[in-house]
């Protein structure tokens, strides 16, 4: 994004009137900087415009871009403007506006045309050339024998085809369907599994809904990749850089309540090791390296994990193996850092402990990060298996328990080795 763009998407943002901010823009700019704001940005927009406003802006704009704006609005506008509109584009417009927006027939376009396979060449690009004249959209051309989806037949075949000789089968490529109840994520995990830019949507009678491309999905793609690493950080999915400091604030103090209740859970097992730190200072100043160190092996694993999760290639069931691997490779990583700290713990002590505290630091690490690299493929397996998002909460158990039993083991073995 320029810096041009993002400094007009943030005077929108900001401006207490963002209406009248978008509407100060060229009118062939408007479309562009609207569906590229965040969505609830997208939203105050709308809903600040008035009818007169909302019809001009959506005068131009295909149905599907009408659905996602009047979706913003309440029913009395949505009809208001709804009446103003052509009757080919107010059919297409409420026919949307009928399915859920997050599924597959929420992202879906109408921009299709259906013949059948037995149809000529000749009848099937005058079908084609009526629907670019009434909507100015080239369709995709669904093939159909009777109420079965054949395929899609190529819009150069139209071109190339002897139509003297040559029926359309002969030309109908394989398209991947949807059923139009399915969610955004079901809908990108169709595209991620078939080459092609085009998936056919269906109803329960696989008769043929709409069309959804690619390109339809891209917001799509964006909202669930910044979902993703919100859920990471505990940030609530709909919230926008752009949001007010009252808006920030309720949507994240209840998880930073629960980290902080865990954190006085660490502390409390730091507690119980009070008189081993009295005795050898000089631990409190490693007890920030184990648990760091801990800490960032566990949202390692993590990300690898949720994102098998993600992709199917793992599960609690297939997963003991991800977690063997995981444990081995902390422990590896555990002997590497470990000798490394170990190293400088013994060359900075200058009191009585010398080799024995690089050995305790040492051997701490390495099991903690064996803890780390455990729990970090275990935790999300265990939540995706008892039906919570993995990616939503599995951080803070992961650090609970590294922060919990790294400081146990270590403190523990203090006492045991140094006291």
């Amino acid at each position: 994004m320029s810096s041009q763009a993002a400094d007009v998407q943030e005077s929108i943002a900001m401006s207490s009137e963002p209406a009248a901010e978008l509407a100060a823009l060229p009118r062939r700019e408007r479309r562009d900087v609207f569906f590229a704001l965040p969505e609830g940005v997208r939203e105050a927009v709308a809903r600040d415009m008035d009818p007169s406003q909302l019809e001009r802006f959506v005068d131009r704009l295909d149905p599907d871009e009408i659905t996602d704006i009047l979706g913003y609005v309440d029913e009395e506008t949505r009809e208001q403007v709804l009446t103003t509109l052509d009757n080919s584009r107010r059919e297409r417009v409420t026919y949307l506006l009928s399915f859920d927006p997050e599924s597959a027939a929420g992202v879906m376009t109408l921009a299709y045309v259906t013949v059948d396979a037995d149809q000529s060449f000749a009848e099937v690009t005058e079908r084609v050339r009526r629907f670019e004249e009434r909507t100015g959209q080239i369709p995709t051309i669904f093939v159909m024998s009777g109420d079965e989806l054949l395929g899609e037949l190529p819009g150069t075949a139209l071109s190339l085809a002897d139509a003297e000789s040559e029926s359309l089968t002969d030309y109908v490529s394989e398209m991947p369907s949807v059923r139009y109840d399915r969610d955004d994520e079901e809908v990108l995990d169709v595209f991620r599994r078939n080459s092609e830019r085009r998936v056919a949507v269906l109803d329960e009678e696989n008769a043929v809904l709409g069309v959804i491309h690619a390109t339809d999905l891209l917001g799509v793609l964006d909202e669930t990749v910044g979902e993703r690493l919100y859920e990471f950080t505990g940030v609530a999915e709909a919230e926008s850089v752009l949001d007010g400091p009252a808006e920030k604030v309720r949507r994240r103090y209840k998880w930073l309540i629960l980290n902080l209740a865990t954190a006085f859970l660490a502390a409390a097992v730091v507690g119980l090791f009070e008189s081993t730190i009295a005795a050898v200072a000089i631990l409190a100043a490693y007890m920030p390296v184990v648990a760091g160190m801990g800490g960032n092996a566990g949202t390692q694993s993590m990300a690898v994990t949720v994102r098998g999760i993600s992709l199917g290639e793992v599960s609690i069931r297939t997963g003991k193996r991800v977690i063997v691997n995981e444990a081995v490779a902390g422990a590896a990583n555990g002997l590497i850092t470990g000798a490394l700290v170990a190293v400088v713990a013994t060359a900075f002590s200058f009191g009585d402990f010398g080799l024995l505290l690089g050995a305790v630091i040492g051997v701490s690490m390495v099991v903690n990060l064996v803890i780390a690299g455990f729990f970090g493929a275990l935790t999300p397996l265990l939540l995706d298996k008892v039906g919570y998002d993995p990616a939503t909460s599995a951080t803070i158990f992961i650090t609970t328990a590294t922060d919990v039993l790294g400081f146990l083991f270590f403190l523990g073995l203090a006492r045991a080795v140094l006291v």
